[in-house]
């Protein structure tokens, strides 16, 4: 399944990362954490499919680094004002994406 890499895929969205041997379901979106010390946001936080959440295997990644869709979670019309509200919010930050 080919995605158009520009816009954020819905939570529940299922994806490999290039390379990626592991399917990641994505749980979080906007996420900002502490990098070594540095405050950086991604796009995405996602778990390891079908093991589902432990706080220690979180993976925080770009729309950019998706290879490929298995999946495409549910989507209404607050996931379209989700995705504008987002975007605002990412062009007022002022700390790196990772």
């Amino acid at each position: 399944m080919t995605e158009n890499k520009e816009k954020l895929l819905p939570l529940g969205s299922i994806v490999y990362l290039e390379e990626g041997t592991v399917k990641l379901m994505i749980v979080g979106r906007g996420a900002v954490f502490d990098d070594e010390g540095t405050q950086k946001y991604s796009d995405y936080v996602a778990v390891e499919y079908p093991a589902g959440i432990d706080p220690e295997s979180a993976l925080f990644f770009k729309n950019e680094d998706i290879d490929k869709v298995v999946f495409r979670g549910y989507e209404d019309n607050e996931e379209e004002r989700y995705l504008e509200v987002y975007r605002d919010w990412e062009k007022g930050l002022d700390i790196p994406k990772k």
